[in-house]
């Protein structure tokens, strides 16, 4: 018991000390809201399904295009079915991300920024009428977050057109 007591005794300054160093915030810069909200929709890009492409059928020709482009669909994430599990109602949302790893190394290894990006997010979600809609990140802009390497601005446009052929699959339900 004396040990302990004075074990903790030899603690509490240490601790006391610790408790005093301030606390490091993370470096967040301060933005204009109306310039932020310009920026997040400019990056964001919405594309309706088809009249006649249901959300399985858009689902199904995505993973179907990605295979065949050699891109790798490694994240499904059901949302809407983990909102019910909590026992709520929820439209349709699922989450698929695709990538091409060796790519994503070396995109990676460039510039940190880059992780931020990966993987590829296309999210399907149904609109409070019912439609189906594609919404993913404005390739665009990522290809040109950053001035890239002439080695790497083809990688690239590589990962930029194929998620875009994804998506043009899905759409329209190129099966």
């Amino acid at each position: 018991m004396k040990k302990c007591l004075f074990s903790l005794l030899l603690i509490l300054p240490l601790l006391a000390q610790a408790e005093a160093q301030p606390k490091k915030k993370l470096d967040t810069p301060a933005f204009d809201e109306a310039v932020a909200r310009q920026v997040v929709s400019a990056s964001i890009q919405r594309f309706p399904l088809a009249e006649d492409v249901s959300i399985e059928d858009a689902i199904d020709s995505m993973k179907l295009r990605a295979n065949q482009l050699n891109f790798k669909l490694v994240a499904d994430l059901p949302l809407s079915e983990q909102v019910k599990a909590m026992g709520e109602e929820a439209r349709y949302m699922r989450i698929l991300a695709f990538c091409d790893a060796l790519i994503a190394k070396k995109m990676v290894e460039y510039n940190l920024i880059f992780a931020g990006f990966l993987p590829c997010r296309i999210a399907v979600v149904e609109d409070a009428q019912g439609k189906g809609w594609l919404v993913t990140m404005n390739m665009d802009m990522m290809l040109h977050a950053v001035d890239l390497p002439d080695d790497l601005k083809p990688l690239a446009q590589k990962v930029r057109d194929n998620i875009y052929s994804i998506i043009d699959a899905g759409v329209n339900g190129d099966l």
